[in-house]
């Protein structure tokens, strides 16, 4: 028995790491998805924002976020290391090795960071957004994530949990808590110069590359299975494999409605194949199955990911109407969608004795992570806004960021006579 237990042991952690490298993988996804959608002037930034913020979020998770998350805000994790024996303090031994749940985790705070850069592109100084990043990732995300993931009570008063709320992969921890500090950020920016006309049109600022956005949404759908596969956190027995199967089924069914659904909507709104609404839509087909992806059948897999996919092109279109630049999607994506994917959980999970989820409690669980993140990410930009700015100088909008925030061009050969 000691055998199986210590090769159960082997499995589960081989299983967390795989997933977790999966869900770093993404990191190159929204930044391939991200550069193909804003103007050739800006993509180096957007490069440098996606890798730099990658890397911030690993540290700062490491020096504070993953103690506030999990270890009730016991620093001493820093000091005394996360060993294979366990996490410094535990009671019992894992099932795992804590380490590799440390990956998995650290992976899923730069996703809810990476969101942001995509909604910010084109007119933020990268300087503030980098110091925006050591915030909602060593602060912001692991303190709504204790209360949710972390099994903490808010603030001491309630406990989500006990409420009925349930996100099991992230629709509202990682995806809608991203999209929030998103629009607090967008908000206090500004749209881009020329986004919006006086008389209340609204200018297309086409995205520069295509095949590269069309490639980043391939590569966060394959990092998606790690995503929504590794929340099962088990593969070693027969129950959590079948678990593993299923997640990875629903989350591709969802995917392919939503994609489906996002592109008949376009047709139906502008006469055309939006080929960048379809790809919103895969996204949003995704964000809508992640906070349960084991309880629904095939079916209603693919029509919860078509119901993302519909709604997600409505919601860019008022975005736009409200004059909410964001160039990338990512706020209805992850945040509208993220919404959604909480209020679907009730239906193949309802609240029972054993679990599951209510209606009430998700939109508890809903509220209490969006106010959080946007009033505190709002002050975090108010503060960055009064002390050195968090846009661009209009001047430097026009010639684009490349050259004003990293001295280079992506693209040096573009509109340049041959010597």
């Amino acid at each position: 028995m000691e055998k199986v237990a210590e090769l159960a042991y082997a499995l589960d952690t081989f299983y967390f790491l795989i997933s977790g490298a999966f869900v770093m993988w993404m990191a190159a996804g929204f930044a391939m998805l991200e550069s193909g959608l804003v103007r050739s002037k800006n993509t180096t930034e957007i490069l440098t924002k996606n890798v730099a913020l990658y890397a911030i979020a690993c540290t700062m998770y490491m020096v504070c976020g993953y103690s506030i998350m999990y270890g009730g805000g016991d620093f001493s994790l820093f000091l005394s290391g996360i060993t294979g024996d366990g996490v410094a303090g535990a009671e019992e031994p894992a099932t795992y090795a804590p380490s590799a749940d440390f990956f998995f985790q650290v992976v899923f705070v730069a996703t809810a960071m990476s969101i942001v850069s995509g909604a910010v592109a084109e007119r933020m100084k990268l300087w503030s957004f980098l110091i925006f990043a050591v915030f909602m990732t060593g602060f912001i995300y692991p303190l709504e994530g204790s209360w949710t993931w972390g099994g903490e009570a808010v603030f001491g008063m309630f406990s989500l949990g006990d409420n009925g709320f349930s996100d099991v992969a992230g629709s509202g921890i990682v995806h809608m808590a991203g999209a929030a500090a998103a629009l607090a950020g967008v908000i206090l920016l500004g749209p881009r110069k020329g986004k919006y006309g006086s008389k209340g049109q609204i200018n297309a600022i086409p995205g520069c590359n295509l095949p590269l956005a069309t490639l980043g949404t391939f590569i966060l759908w394959l990092g998606w299975f790690g995503f929504n596969g590794g929340s099962v956190l088990a593969t070693a027995s027969v129950e959590s494999a079948n678990a593993v199967a299923v997640v990875f089924m629903n989350t591709n069914a969802a995917a392919a409605g939503g994609l489906i659904a996002a592109l008949i909507v376009a047709k139906v709104l502008f006469g055309k194949a939006d080929l960048t609404m379809a790809l919103n839509g895969a996204l949003a087909g995704l964000v809508a199955i992640t906070a349960e992806p084991s309880t629904p059948t095939p079916l209603q897999a693919t029509l919860f990911g078509a119901l993302g996919g519909a709604i997600v092109v409505f919601s860019i279109v008022a975005l736009d109407k409200m004059k909410i630049d964001d160039p990338v999607g990512a706020i209805s994506v992850h945040g509208v969608v993220g919404l959604l994917g909480l209020l679907l959980v009730p239906i193949t999970n309802p609240l029972t004795d054993d679990g599951g989820a209510s209606f009430g409690g998700q939109l508890l669980g809903a509220a209490t992570i969006f106010i959080w993140v946007f009033v505190a990410s709002g002050i975090v930009w108010f503060a960055l806004k009064a002390i050195m700015g968090i846009r661009v100088s209009e001047e430097d909008e026009y010639e684009g960021v490349d050259l004003a925030e990293c001295g280079m061009e992506a693209y040096p050969e573009f509109g340049k006579a041959e010597t």
